[in-house]
């Protein structure tokens, strides 16, 4: 399921999601002029790395939890994972105000960078991506909003259709297909191929949901979405 959108207005400007979100966008404008041998230099040199992290754990090497979630390996990668980020993080920053946001956020990132080394820790693969700092986002929304609506496209063989599903279905099932798939890639050879960082979103998500509640504004005002029935987009 691909998300369109939920049902949350956020009472605030999030002027912090959208500079999150600015910021990656210029950052894979910045790779895009480098060619594909300037991107593989920037990954070796500034992306996560779990064996060179491990190797040498100094300043710059654990700088990389921190830069590697501003890095993208792709067009898909970067909309999809701004695409989402655009969707849900606006409330929660709503709900825990901004500083705390870009703290919430940077620290899910960092949590979700070490659930990748702790994983692999002999991985020559570079880690780039927003997608664990996101999950963070996403586990921080579950508890927040269990019952706002998204709406989503759904895939169908040839047809796509359009379902409204409470955010609890909806980032439950995200969260369990990121589980098993990242159970299941416990006994594949990752140190020197590719693929999906399942474990850095497995942590970020664990992270989000286990620090939203510290970070939530205490009698501030702020709403918790149960949801309606009755509203709908259409």
């Amino acid at each position: 399921m691909f998300p369109l959108r939920d049902s949350n207005k956020s009472d605030t400007f999030p002027f912090v999601n959208l500079t999150i979100i600015v910021l990656n966008v210029v950052v894979f404008l910045f790779e895009l002029t480098l060619g594909e041998p300037g991107v593989e230099e920037l990954f070796r040199n500034y992306a996560l790395v779990p064996r060179n992290l491990l190797d040498d754990i100094g300043v710059f090497q654990v700088s990389t939890l921190f830069f590697s979630m501003f890095m993208h390996a792709g067009w898909m990668h970067l909309i999809s994972n701004m695409w989402a980020l655009h969707i849900f993080g606006d409330n929660i920053e709503d709900k825990v105000g901004h500083f705390k946001y870009l703290l919430f956020y940077l620290i899910c990132g960092i949590a979700a960078g070490v659930s990748q080394v702790a994983i692999s820790p002999n991985s020559s693969v570079p880690t780039v991506g927003a997608s664990g700092a996101i999950a963070g986002v996403l586990g921080a929304y579950i508890i927040l909003f269990p019952g706002a609506r998204v709406l989503a496209a759904l895939p169908i063989f040839y047809i796509i259709k359009l379902v409204e599903v409470p955010a609890i279905v909806y980032l439950g099932f995200w969260f369990v297909s990121q589980f098993f798939t990242g159970v299941a890639s416990l006994g594949a050879k990752t140190e020197d191929g590719g693929g999906v960082a399942w474990w850095a979103h497995i942590g970020g998500f664990a992270a989000g949901l286990v620090l939203i509640k510290i970070f939530e504004k205490r009698n501030r005002g702020g709403k918790t979405y149960e949801g309606n029935p009755y509203d709908r987009y259409y």
